[in-house]
């Protein structure tokens, strides 16, 4: 029973570093606080006594490795120090990280229970924490994961009270009575600057953008790419936070009025998280904002809290990928601390929340351009998200939805967004394993890259219609096309009757190199499991340089614009090629086909031979005469 009064006790309980750190014993178990909350002063002196000690075991979850206490432990484990991490990347240098005998696989939600349940007793914590406010309560600031289960399980805990620490309301505040000794030491708190982004982040956004409603909730981890999406999500509205971390383009978001946290459905009005790292400026936002809550890891990484949220984008960086999808994860330079531990946590939460999406971004090559991020098989890797699991992929040449795809599918899929120079070496794998059937053959198309600016989503009849270049993974959804064509259509696209539609009937309209041959489709409904509703192609004769054209749509969608709209991007692809003109077949009967092609800006010359009306215009001849009036399929 407390009988006394915090504030005299708070004098009490005063001590130095030295002081501090020469109260742990021999054989503890030392928890130190994570990532830029981590309690510098209080560690350098537990560096600086290490080999006061015996048998000391330091647990945490992240590092900026202020002091070389894993080379401590490295170098003298069998009488000092050893490490228990749980955290699989770092920013230390190679040395550092290649003693990965330290870390411990487990995911960040269940961590807190360790503590609690005393199946990892914590002998002591070292936090860093704020000063005390009129009422006696300290907060952890910037750190409070995992810190706070460590603090309320520990035998003893050692505050370093630092004023630089903001005050972050939400579940982070300790009481002075909870704590056993105070060091009262200021210093400035870690701060991590923001990578310049490079090219491939930018591409990789533009590609996410398309993926992420307006009133979505956002995950994103740390580094170049992540906040290349921040950045590129500056025209969204209404966008909630419930992270791991706050950083600074958050932050920047926020500030612009595209983050409100209005839509959510949980937290409403409020950034949830449970860290921060980034620059002072992060730090002093944080300070004693109302709209900012930080949590422990068990309720920000609780998948069931993470489900409750409307629209969870879930955004993770993967190191390297295999074909069927199963996901490799790790630090990297240019990621700060995009670290394996939490992912599950929120990807899972993410697909079982309200129009969720779990997103894994994969660069498709490493730094250098020298190798594959995107590998046959994960054989001597570990895997961190199994295939099951792994829902949306993008990388800087496009994004796919592995969900509920075939093991074909996955591969094709995958291989689609390597990079253009290992996707030989990656199909003849995919054969070589089985993935594809040996019926498949190589076309140059392989080495082509999704024309991402022609893609576009417009609203027909209150239902929106994405319009964009076919790929490699619309071979099952073109097919499904033509077989729920209307027979009067079909024949008006064939010529002919047609009651199948076998693969090598449509193989040339999805295995294009976006030059020479382009597919544009029209499709409707969830990304990855779309219909088709209309699609229009050129493919090059390139002894004239002029390419035919043809369309179908669907009947349902028939006279709503949708092959004019077509047309007209066909027409800006060919002349981004190079490409002169167009040409059409058709018959004296199929009057829209007739109209639409008329409608093109350019002279038309018409020759009507053998029942087929043939339509040739060039476009270095424009149509002097007045447009003609807007036609309807």
């Amino acid at each position: 029973m407390i009988t006394s009064y915090w504030a005299d006790d708070y004098v009490k309980k005063r001590r130095s570093a030295k002081q501090a750190i020469e109260a742990i014993k021999p054989g503890q178990r030392i928890f130190i606080g994570t990532g830029c909350g981590e309690p510098q002063h209080l560690i350098q002196e537990l560096a600086s006594q290490a080999t006061n000690f015996t048998d000391i075991e330091v647990v945490r979850l992240l590092s900026l490795e202020t002091a070389p206490l894993t080379l401590i432990a490295s170098e003298t484990s069998q009488n000092s120090f050893t490490i228990r991490s749980f955290y699989s990347g770092s920013t230390i240098s190679e040395p550092l990280a290649r003693n990965r005998r330290f870390f411990t696989p487990v995911n960040l939600s269940a961590v807190p229970h360790l503590f609690h349940s005393r199946q990892i007793p914590i002998h002591v914590a070292l936090i860093q924490v704020s000063p005390s406010d009129d009422f006696g309560w300290m907060s952890l600031g910037i750190s409070v994961d995992i810190t706070m289960a460590a603090a309320f399980s520990a035998d003893l805990v050692v505050a370093q009270v630092n004023p630089k620490m903001p005050r972050v309301l939400g579940r982070s505040f300790i009481h002075v009575n909870d704590v056993d000794i105070i060091v009262e030491h200021e210093e400035e708190l870690l701060t991590i600057e923001a990578h310049a982004i490079f090219e491939s982040a930018r591409l990789i956004a533009r590609h996410i953008t398309k993926l992420i409603d307006d009133g979505s909730t956002l995950h994103l981890g740390l580094g170049a790419t992540a906040g290349a999406i921040l950045h590129a999500l500056s025209d969204k509205n209404d966008l909630g936070v419930h992270s791991r971390f706050i950083t600074d383009g958050m932050m920047q978001l926020v500030a612009k009025g595209v983050i409100t946290n209005r839509k959510k459905g949980l937290n409403e009005g409020k950034c949830v998280a449970s860290s921060a790292i980034g620059t002072t400026n992060l730090y002093e936002f944080l300070h004693d904002n109302p709209s900012i809550e930080f949590h422990p890891s068990d309720y920000v990484n609780n998948p069931t809290v993470i489900a409750s949220h409307n629209k969870m984008i879930s955004i993770h960086v993967a190191t390297i990928m295999d074909l069927t999808g199963q996901v490799a994860a790790d630090a990297r330079p240019q990621n700060h601390f995009s670290g394996v531990t939490g992912m599950l946590d929120f990807v899972r939460g993410a697909t079982r929340s309200p129009q969720g999406k779990s997103i894994i971004l994969l660069p498709s090559t490493s730094r250098d351009g020298k190798t594959s991020r995107i590998m046959p098989t994960l054989d001597s890797t570990a895997v961190v998200i199994p295939r099951s699991d792994v829902y949306y992929v993008v990388s800087e040449f496009g994004a796919v939805n592995l969900f509920g795809k075939s093991l074909q599918e996955r591969a094709v899929a995958m291989i689609s967004l390597a990079h253009p120079d290992f996707r030989d070496e990656l199909f003849f794998n995919a054969k070589k394993l089985g993935l594809i059937g040996a019926e498949r053959s190589l076309k140059e198309s392989i080495h082509a890259v999704y024309p991402l600016k022609y893609e576009e989503i417009i609203k027909v009849s209150g239902q929106e219609v994405t319009i964009r270049p076919a790929k490699s993974v619309d071979e099952r959804r073109i097919q499904e096309h033509f077989y729920n064509l209307d027979a009067d259509d079909i024949v008006s696209r064939f010529f002919h009757r047609k009651t199948s539609f076998i693969r090598n009937d449509v193989v040339s309209m999805y295995q294009i190199d976006y030059v020479h041959e382009m597919t544009i489709v029209a499709v409707v409904g969830e990304f990855g499991f779309g219909k088709i509703i209309a699609l229009g192609g050129y493919a090059l004769d390139p002894s004239t340089n002029i390419a035919e054209v043809a369309f179908s749509v669907s009947r349902e969608w028939q006279g709503k614009g949708l092959s004019k709209i077509i047309l007209k991007k066909l027409t800006e692809a060919a002349r981004d090629s190079g490409i002169a003109g167009f040409t059409a077949y058709t018959s004296m009967q199929n009057r829209g086909m007739a109209k639409l092609f008329n409608s093109l800006p350019y002279k038309i010359q018409t020759i009507f031979e053998d029942g087929i009306l043939t339509m040739t215009c060039r476009f270095d001849d424009p149509d002097a005469q007045p447009t003609a009036p807007a036609v309807k399929d």
